[in-house]
């Protein structure tokens, strides 16, 4: 009995509960997860902030807190299914809260029910939180609070608002927002580096294709394909000198030579390693350069100049930097396609790349190292982080996060940098850069006019004057456009400036219509769309939205714009 193996173990109850997600963030996602502690301002309605909470709360975030001062009404239950007929009276903050815990019991719930005027002004009110979501309409000196707390903090801000058909948020990351695993599509992730072989990759082709023309059928029928290319390729050089093929036209000669090369005669069926290879001749002959992003990260005055305090990315990739230099080439990955060959050589060449990958990775994590004891770093950074790096080298992403518009009662909006582009985006057939104006007038409206006898309440634009209000608002819409179009130096044909001006016309006086309702389909998606978002930012994996994202529930069409 001594001498059985131990039992094989199952998958545990947690990881069967979260089988589905952990296939796409896996376990260090999770984890990043269930360390978090999300913060929701609800404001308004509340719906969309609620629904983006539901789809958090289910995938298993560690903690979330509810601020909404609001109390229950017949009108709230018309809109959100977190509330219920007895909850009428109640404050919204504390029912919704134990309605959401409800749906996994992983999560831990509070609620705060303290108006957002006086629990903002709190010293250290938002310390405790990982990322902030906050939904419109919010006072713009609170939003302007959050956003410098995002800034001198580093923690993500989101800020919500849907009204009507339409909807829209946006993100305040952190000024250098850096993601490794980037989940590319895997056919961009092979790289077999066959322009530029290591002499153990060489040997291996050499092997196989050793005595070519001699070889038995079911022998030639299973040479892997990287192979074939790499002796044709030789025999290509040598014709060349020692070039490989360099332009459309040469690749498809070659291709042409590789194809010839697969025999007809064979009685084993046809050879779908020549089949491969032939396919695989113009997506694989090029030479192993990072892309401009990859190679501009380099030159980060963050990587060239590493601190005591450097955040790891930083200093993992200045040692990654170095190999690229030296070398002018990434790490290789270490992954190879499937392919028809036999398992004893396709384990062979696995063993080849995994082994180049393993040599690359210890090279880079002496860079690390030695970087680490310049700097006079008091923590080490972890291999797993280097290695998992070194894999995703050539899709690491820098997000330059940067606010966005606190719309201020009296100040107008500045689009710095960006004006040109917008003006540009604002310019494109169904442009949904119009009903973003419409959204920043109608912060605007709400930033300087008060509900009568209610402090600190804003008024929202057509909940008691559709008529008057969206004349007030289209009047600000369109004086933003003007401003917008002047920043930019654009001069526009009067015919394209009066179409602009029309839409955003239409946006206004459609949002103006809803009287700052939320309708539950739109608030749904709108939360579907946020989390999403969120799980980006709190695994940092996948690409976030930069920065700000616009839905238009009639037509179903999303824009993403940088402001």
């Amino acid at each position: 009995m001594a001498d059985l193996p131990p039992p094989v173990q199952g998958p545990t109850a947690k990881e069967k509960k979260y089988d589905r997600q952990l296939r796409l963030w896996g376990a260090t996602g999770q984890q990043a997860l269930e360390n978090s502690h999300i913060l929701l301002m609800n404001s308004g309605p509340g719906v969309t902030g609620l629904e983006t909470l539901k789809n958090l709360v289910l995938p298993g975030i560690g903690q979330f807190t509810i601020q909404d001062s609001a109390v229950v009404s017949e009108a709230d239950l018309g809109v959100s299914f977190f509330l219920e007929e007895e909850h009428v009276g109640g404050f919204r903050a504390e029912h919704s809260c134990n309605l959401l815990k409800e749906l996994n019991p992983d999560v831990e719930g509070h609620y705060i029910t303290e108006p957002i005027e006086t629990f903002a002004t709190q010293p250290d009110a938002f310390k405790p939180y990982t990322l902030i979501l906050v939904t419109a309409p919010v006072r713009p000196e609170i939003l302007a609070k959050l956003s410098a707390h995002a800034d001198a903090s580093l923690v993500p801000l989101f800020y919500i608002h849907s009204v009507g058909f339409y909807s829209h948020f946006s993100i305040h990351l952190p000024p250098a927002y850096p993601i490794v695993d980037t989940h590319p599509s895997p056919e961009t992730t092979t790289d077999l580096r066959l322009l530029k072989p290591w002499p153990e990759l060489l040997q291996f082709a050499e092997e196989k294709t050793s005595n070519l023309d001699a070889m038995a059928h079911d022998d030639h029928g299973h040479i892997p394909y990287i192979a074939i290319l790499l002796y044709y390729l030789e025999q290509w050089k040598k014709e060349h000198g020692g070039n490989p093929p360099q332009n459309y036209k040469e690749k498809t000669a070659f291709r042409d030579i590789v194809t010839k090369a697969a025999r007809t005669n064979n009685p084993e069926g046809g050879e779908e390693n020549f089949d491969e290879a032939v396919g695989a001749v113009l997506k694989s002959l090029n030479p192993p350069e990072p892309s401009s992003s990859v190679k501009d990260l380099f030159k980060e005055k963050e990587c060239v100049v590493i601190k005591q305090d450097s955040p790891s990315f930083w200093v993992i990739a200045h040692a990654i930097g170095l190999f690229y230099t030296k070398y002018g080439v990434l790490p290789v990955p270490g992954s190879v396609p499937d392919m028809k060959a036999r398992s004893a050589d396709y384990v062979q060449l696995q063993n080849v790349y995994k082994s180049k990958a393993r040599k690359d990775f210890a090279e880079v994590l002496e860079s690390v190292r030695f970087v680490e004891r310049t700097a006079n770093r008091s923590t080490q950074i972890e291999e797993k982080d280097v290695e998992a790096f070194c894999k995703n080298a050539a899709h690491i992403k820098l997000v330059r996060g940067r606010p966005f518009h606190v719309v201020q009662p009296n100040e107008s909006i500045k689009w710095a940098d960006r004006a040109k582009a917008i003006v540009q985006n604002l310019t494109f057939p169904d442009s949904l850069v119009p009903l973003y104006i419409a959204f920043l007038a109608w912060d605007k409206f709400a930033a300087t006019h008060d509900q009568d006898g209610l402090v600190g309440a804003q008024q929202v634009p057509g909940e008691t004057d559709a008529e008057t209000d969206a004349g007030k608002v289209t009047g600000i819409a369109l004086k933003i456009t003007d401003d917008l179009i002047k920043e930019a130096v654009a001069t526009l044909e009067e015919d394209e400036l009066e179409t602009i001006k029309s839409q955003v016309r239409e946006f206004v006086e459609e949002l103006v219509r809803a009287g700052g309702g939320e309708l539950h389909n739109i608030a749904a998606l709108t939360g579907g769309l946020v989390s999403q978002e969120v799980i980006k930012v709190i695994t940092e994996q996948y690409v976030p939205v930069d920065n700000t994202c616009i839905f238009d529930g009639v037509k179903s069409k999303t824009a993403v714009i940088r402001v």
